[in-house]
């Protein structure tokens, strides 16, 4: 019933919470993006699993900011506020105008009276919880027992209902990053494109593998810059996650050019056609789906050579796996390969010569489909 999109959600809201409860860390910018989340988690189950699957919220009306928010953060809040009020009405405006009026005005005695009220209320709340988990639990077992007793075309219309409202899972460009910072720091970048940033000094460092965020270029900043040590290996377009992949790809390849270094070292060979970096990714952070390939995943491309096509990739190569790539020299072995003979100690058939010439050409042209090539070469 959990679509991958969902799921990575419920993902990253949970490492949030783990960090927070297990390791004292947290900030105010990531209780914000995990807000934005769980809302959107909430929306999409309301869409799948409640009455109306067109069911629309409205805007998202983040928090006040607290007294000591950075000044990105403060920026970050006003700017969603202020979306939000250009979709209210005039009434709801004016209402919420003098809500925050009146939350201004509370001397501090009284605030710190009223935060006294409100964290007795989530202590009650809290232990309210815990005989609710109890009864959500006896519930979730006899739904699950329902479930398998329904019929499959029941269960499948399900399944349909929710993978289409999980599609509809809007987040915008602060938590998409989020999501993205996570997913580069589970293959072992160091990552955090709030603080870890080209503006706040972040630099390459010999030992470190990082992907430093709005790195720049002549033709603006690109929004990750991955380097093994000192080395630059390969930069990102990250888009908010309603976007098209694919078609941002081409970005990427444009900073690839346009990039500058600040002492940082490039590669062997660079550059290539034109190309300093040698690969480009672009992804808007939702996990790959093959019906929905060029609006999800992470697509790539490697720079070395251009007749090499770009890919979709189900998910972010490690450091090693960029370095590993590198030391492969692939107009060498495609060279060596061309040369070699089909004197294998053994007669070779017609048929099976005509195959290894299909797989040798897909190979040289960078493509995967080399069974499907066989089989045609080996049906004619």
């Amino acid at each position: 019933m959990l679509p991958p999109a969902a799921a990575d959600l419920f993902h990253q809201i949970r490492l949030t919470g783990n960090e927070a409860v297990h390791e004292a860390h947290g900030t105010h910018r990531q209780a914000l993006a995990a807000l934005k989340m769980a809302r959107e988690l909430g929306v999409w189950f309301h869409r799948s699993f409640g009455p109306d699957s067109t069911f629309s919220p409205g805007p998202f009306v983040p928090p006040m900011a607290p007294e000591d928010a950075s000044q990105p953060l403060a920026e970050e809040i006003a700017r969603l506020r202020d979306a939000a009020a250009q979709a209210l009405s005039a009434a709801e405006q004016a209402q919420a105008r003098a809500s925050e009026q009146a939350q201004a005005l509370l001397s501090a005695e009284e605030r710190a009276g009223r935060e006294a009220e409100d964290r007795a209320v989530w202590e009650q709340l809290a232990q309210h919880a815990d005989s609710e988990l109890q009864r959500v639990s006896k519930e979730l077992s006899a739904l699950q027992a329902a479930a398998q007793q329904q019929a499959p075309k029941q269960i499948d219309a399900m399944l349909e209902r929710a993978s289409l409202a999980a599609r509809q899972i809007d987040l915008d460009e602060a938590s998409t990053r989020a999501l993205i910072d996570q997913q580069l720091r589970e293959v072992g970048w160091e990552v955090d494109s709030a603080t870890l940033r080209f503006s706040t000094g972040a630099r390459p460092a010999k030992g470190r593998h990082l992907a430093i965020a709005e790195w720049p270029t002549s033709t603006g900043p690109a929004d990750y810059a991955l380097f093994a040590g000192m080395m630059l290996v390969g930069v990102i377009e990250a888009k908010r996650r309603n976007r098209n992949v694919m078609e941002v790809l081409p970005q990427a390849e444009r900073y690839a050019r346009s990039i500058e270094l600040h002492g940082a070292e490039l590669p062997g060979g660079s550059p290539w056609g034109g190309h300093h970096v040698p690969f480009a990714f672009s992804t808007n952070g939702r996990p790959y789906l093959k019906q929905l390939e060029t609006l999800s995943g992470i697509w790539r491309r490697d720079l070395r050579r251009p007749t090499n096509p770009a890919g979709v990739l189900d998910g972010w190569p490690t450091p090693e796996g960029l370095l590993e790539r590198l030391q492969v020299d692939i107009d060498t072995a495609h060279a060596a390969l061309a040369e070699q003979d089909f004197d294998f100690g053994f007669t070779l058939r017609d048929y099976q010569k005509r195959a290894i010439q299909a797989v040798e050409r897909e190979l040289a042209a960078d493509r995967r489909t080399l069974l499907v090539a066989m089989a045609n070469e080996y049906a004619t």
